[in-house]
């Protein structure tokens, strides 16, 4: 049985008080909180197996490497990667992103080509390509949504050309909680021998992700939207891609061999790991692995469809409500944003937060989705696996007591 006071037992944040009122943490979408067990493990990773990782000889490096090492076999379990070399460390999803533009568009990519992004991604999956057509010429098209908030698959392929390189698309929309068929996506790229890169940042944490049974080229996920610290991420790829692309930053830890002639670079994962690791926080997200799997993704799964159901069936009683994207619950993924009536997002969200409940509001780093849209922003909730229907029932009674005032 799904035990939500043990599971809350474990995040002793969600215990506190803001402005008086019990805090309702519904922000899960920009950063989870983090359990007691992933603390314990990096704090004591500094005070006894602090040292650099991979080149020391001592005790302390070999054990702090041994440690690093076994989180990135972790990782690669997660997701079910063929290959350990496959599993590079970053700071984040937007650094995955980041690399992959970069080296992709360096290596395999001239003026003219393209890349193929969807309406509704977050900035890192847009910005990233448009600073390598400010650079390189590449031109950056876009997949269209329906007022549904689902992609018109309809329309991708009449939208490749022989000059798409590269299609990048989000596993789950930040905004509109949408799951897209990624799988299909996938299928249609492939038959065009076109690679695919998988923004994962918002669904690595709600369910179980096989990238071999995806199909994906690249795949993208954050460590603190899992429960794992901050400050570290992950990007899977393809280990064939992965030799052809060139390295994304130079430094030590990726090198084989420099002169002053010439540098040969280090082997898989190494030669895209420039500099000393966050090898601490690496031991986190293993941790927050761990701990996700002690409750196990079908429960997790369950317990969050629950909630963003429950929390759309309530948001719709309420007179002025809009909500974006599936009204299936479904076929969203633990987000609901909303708006109600003329009520302006920040001022709702910075009213709910005086009654002690965090929500995001604005663009959410998504502006051409909210063009799209034809709004300036949302109010956004987002679940995770130790909110309660309880908090549901605050936020709702928050959303009536602002509505009240206006």
């Amino acid at each position: 049985m799904y035990d939500i006071n043990k599971v809350r037992a474990d995040f002793p944040i969600l215990s506190r008080e803001v402005y008086g009122k019990p805090l309702v943490y519904l922000d899960n979408a920009a950063t989870t909180q983090k359990p007691l067990c992933v603390l314990d493990a990096m704090r004591d990773e500094y005070l006894n197996v602090n040292a650099n990782v991979h080149r020391g000889v001592h005790y302390l490096s070999q054990q702090a490497t041994d440690l690093h090492e076994a989180a990135r076999e972790k990782v690669r379990q997660f997701i079910n990667a063929k290959k350990i070399e496959e599993i590079i460390f970053t700071r984040g999803t937007t650094e995955a992103i980041n690399l992959v533009a970069q080296s992709f568009c360096e290596s395999q990519m001239q003026a003219g080509d393209e890349v193929i992004v969807t309406e509704m991604e977050h900035h890192s999956n847009i910005v990233s390509w448009q600073l390598q057509a400010m650079k390189r010429g590449i031109i950056v098209k876009h997949l269209a949504l329906n007022d549904e908030g689902k992609l018109l698959i309809d329309q991708l392929e009449p939208l490749i050309s022989e000059r798409t390189k590269i299609i990048s698309v989000a596993h789950v929309s930040n905004v509109l909680g949408t799951i897209n068929p990624v799988e299909q996506i996938i299928k249609i790229a492939h038959a065009h021998n076109i690679p695919v890169l998988v923004d994962g940042a918002q669904s690595a944490p709600h369910f179980k992700v096989d990238v071999q049974a995806m199909g994906c080229d690249f795949f993208a996920f954050s460590g603190h939207k899992m429960y794992g610290p901050t400050g570290i991420g992950v990007l899977y790829g393809k280990e064939e891609w992965l030799e052809k692309l060139p390295p994304y930053q130079g430094g030590g830890e990726m090198i084989d061999k420099v002169t002053w002639e010439k540098t040969t670079f280090e082997r898989l994962p190494f030669k895209f790991e420039a500099g000393t690791p966050d090898y601490v926080a690496t031991h986190g997200l293993a941790k927050a692995i761990d701990y996700i799997d002690s409750i196990g993704f079908e429960a997790i799964q369950q317990h969050e469809l629950e909630l963003t159901r429950y929390c759309m069936e309530q948001l719709q009683t309420i007179d002025g409500m809009m909500i974006y994207g599936p009204l299936d619950a479904s076929q969203k993924d633990a987000v609901v944003s909303f708006n109600v009536g003329n009520i302006h997002h920040l001022d709702m969200g910075t009213l709910l937060d005086r009654l002690g409940i965090a929500v995001r509001t604005g663009h959410h780093c998504a502006q051409p989705l909210m063009d799209r849209l034809g709004i300036s922003g949302t109010v956004r909730a987002s679940f995770a696996l130790y909110n309660t229907k309880d908090e549901i029932d605050t936020l709702v009674a928050g959303i009536r007591r602002v509505v009240q005032m206006f």
